[in-house]
Order: C-alpha cells, then sequence, then structure tokens
C-alpha cells in the first residue's frame, strides 16, 4: 500500500509543479499512515531524481525505454497503471495539466479507479476520503467523496507549498512493462520555441486587455514583464482581434494558470477570464473602472489610466532593481 506520484519531466528536468506532486503526495501518504512513491517515465539523469527525495518521498522508481520517448496517453496510462498495481497505490498523484487531464480518465477505466480534478488543498478526510475542489470557475467550492478502492487526484499547479526532508529515496531501475504492439505513435518533425518563457511556467504574468486600445501599445507591457522576468498574456477578445497570439489568451477557453502573481492591465474581468486566472496567489488589477468585476477578484487594484500607471509602476521597478 503506498501513494504513488507520476512526475512529468520535460528534456530530462523535472519542474515546479513536479516538487509540488511529490510534496503533495508525502503529506497525503502520512494522513493515511503510508509512504510516497515517485514514477518517472523517460531518461532522467540519477543526480535529477535524487532532487524529488527532498520532498518526502521514500521510493523513486524509472522506468526508462527507448519506446517511451514519445509521448502517447495510452501508452503512458498503461505504465503508470502497471507500476501502480505493482506498489499496491491505493492513492495516485498527477498534475492537472494537459498530460494528467488526458491520463486521468483513461487510469480510471483501467484501475475502476474515482477521480478529483483540480484538486488544491489536502484531502480534508481519509475515512471517507474526501477532496476540496473549486467550482463554478472559482466562486464556490465542493467537497467530493471518492468510494473506490483507488483514488486518483489531479492537483492544480501552484497550489500546494514545497516541503522540505531528509533525503533517504531509494532509487529504483523498473525492468521494461511496455508491449511493442502498443506503440503506434511516431514523431516526424519537433520544432520547439527557444528563450521564451511559457505561460503555464511562469511564477508571474503581465496581462492586457481591450483597455489597451490598440496592439501598438503593448511595449509598456513588454517592458514591464522583461523587467519582472514574467510572462505576457492576454484576454479573449484581444487574443481574438489578432493583437496577440492566440497561445497568451488566458480564461476558461485559453490557458489556466496559477502565477504568484497575476498582473490585470486594462481587463474588466469577465467570469470567463476569471476562471482562468482566480488561483492565482495574488491579482493586481488596472483598470479606469472602479466598478469593474476584475477588482471584487484583485488583492490590490489602482483605478487609473494604464498609459499613466504603467509608466509610473515600470520606474518603480527600475529603481527598486536598481
Amino acid at each position: 500500500m503506498s501513494v504513488l506520484v507520476y512526475t512529468e519531466n520535460w528534456d530530462g528536468k523535472f519542474k515546479k509543479i513536479s516538487h509540488e506532486l511529490v510534496s503533495y503526495a508525502s503529506k497525503v501518504a502520512e494522513m493515511v499512515n503510508t509512504t510516497a512513491t515517485v514514477l518517472s517515465i523517460g531518461d532522467v539523469e540519477e543526480d535529477e531524481l535524487k532532487s524529488l527525495g527532498e520532498r518526502g518521498a521514500s521510493k523513486i522508481i524509472s522506468v526508462r525505454d527507448e519506446k517511451l520517448k514519445v509521448l502517447d496517453n495510452r501508452v503512458y496510462a498503461g505504465v503508470i497503471s502497471e507500476i501502480a498495481q505493482r506498489e499496491g497505490a491505493t492513492v495516485i498523484v498527477i498534475a492537472n495539466n494537459n498530460s494528467g487531464k488526458a491520463l486521468a480518465p483513461r487510469l480510471s477505466v483501467k484501475l475502476k479507479a474515482g477521480i478529483g480534478a483540480c484538486v488544491n488543498r489536502l484531502p480534508l478526510n481519509v475515512e471517507p476520503f474526501t477532496v476540496y475542489k473549486k467550482v463554478f470557475s472559482g466562486n464556490a467550492f465542493a467537497h467530493i467523496v471518492l468510494k473506490s478502492e483507488i483514488k486518483i487526484i489531479t492537483l492544480a499547479q501552484n497550489s500546494f507549498d514545497l516541503i522540505k526532508t531528509p533525503n533517504n529515496a531509494v532509487i529504483e531501475e523498473a525492468g521494461s512493462v511496455v508491449e511493442s504492439s502498443f506503440v503506434t505513435t511516431e514523431v516526424k518533425d519537433v520544432q520547439k520555441q527557444t528563450n521564451q518563457l511559457l505561460l503555464t511556467d511562469a511564477e508571474i504574468v503581465v496581462s492586457g486587455g481591450r483597455g489597451m486600445k490598440s496592439p501598438d501599445n503593448w511595449g509598456p507591457i513588454e517592458e514591464l514583464a522583461q523587467l519582472l522576468g514574467a510572462a505576457t498574456a492576454c484576454s479573449r477578445p484581444v487574443s481574438d482581434e489578432g493583437w496577440r497570439p492566440h497561445g497568451e489568451h488566458t480564461g476558461q477557453t485559453g490557458k489556466i494558470i496559477a502565477p504568484n502573481l497575476y498582473i490585470a492591465v486594462g481587463i474588466s474581468g469577465a467570469i470567463q477570464h476569471l476562471a482562468g486566472v482566480s488561483s492565482s496567489k495574488c491579482i493586481v488589477a488596472i483598470n479606469t473602472d472602479k466598478d469593474a468585476p476584475i477588482f471584487e477578484a484583485a488583492n490590490y487594484g489602482i483605478v487609473g489610466d494604464a498609459f499613466k500607471v504603467l509608466p509610473q509602476l515600470i520606474e518603480a521597478v527600475k529603481e527598486m532593481k536598481s
């Protein structure tokens, strides 16, 4: 019996979300009086694997296989299911990102497991097993009781603080658990963006809305983002107008993000937009309309013209950094 946590890697490296998952899983393991086991799929160096031991894992299982170089949700779900059964896992923890959202339903069918999706706190109880999650675009919360023998939890990004523990994890190389006949995906070409911070990974995001009035006015947004080491984002009307790339669109129909700091400039704060950013730890809003809905969700608000506020904010950041 154990808690199994699947940690995705990017080119052999773990991002913050992987460390969050292990920290969370180790605390869940304490609640159910068992241990946390990490599953890593792919070619990851031993030192990188060991780093997860500092988050409370007692064992790290590494599955390396040439057939697993390409992310195939069907194949990966089979691997995770096989390891979960070998380890007698009663709780499986996965990130609530694109791959996690694809893997969890497959695992649910294979293991006859209930899913607690987009959870952002530790379980409220273990008897019965009750998880907490936000619902209705973050305007309410729900307590979900998972009654199945095996439970699957997908954890929302940036919703659990990292823990630090003595590194006593044992690394175990697992034998191949992949049937060649299952591997049908072939990658013909790979194109990667470089020197650009991914929106979903950013701890600080500066976002603009229609209040910026024109795509030609995005200079201050980009300058502030560069000074803060932040990613840039936008509301849906901005991307629909073609002012900014669709990849920067945050909201219910765009990217769901949870940075430490979200600065919304000229964004009114429609419920669809707030659904994608409400998990941010701190929201700062700049808008000329004091009654804009964004201010209800914001921790800090500035009622003013963005074209006057942004230059002052940029100068203040420059002064602070100097």
